[in-house]
């Protein structure tokens, strides 16, 4: 049983040498689009020839812990904020950078 080509030599070489030079996500889902592919295709196609690159995840965000916030929002009015605690972080840094705002 002969294996179907679903890339031909030329897309495979174009593929791969736009990808090597961005490769991004954006580029990948142009040439599903090209290709008439899907994105999972084109990623496993870019893994067999060896130069798909993993997208690397966040580890965390650099900034302030969520005690920290509530500590200098405690500080800026001068009380205790126990309640402030059970806020989210984003909430807590959007309330901080408000009083920050109008304060100046």
């Amino acid at each position: 049983m002969a294996a179907t080509v679903t890339y031909t030599a030329e897309q495979t070489a174009e593929l791969k040498a736009a990808y090597v030079a961005a490769p991004t996500a954006e580029t990948v889902a142009v040439f599903a689009e090209k290709f008439g592919k899907t994105v999972k295709s084109i990623v496993a196609k870019l893994a067999r020839e060896g130069v798909y690159k993993k997208a690397e995840k966040a580890v965390g965000k650099a900034g302030a812990r969520k005690d920290e916030i509530v500590l200098a929002l405690e500080l800026m009015v001068g009380a205790e904020l126990p309640s402030f605690k059970d806020a989210t972080k984003k909430d807590l840094e959007i309330l901080l950078a408000f009083i920050k705002r109008e304060g100046q």
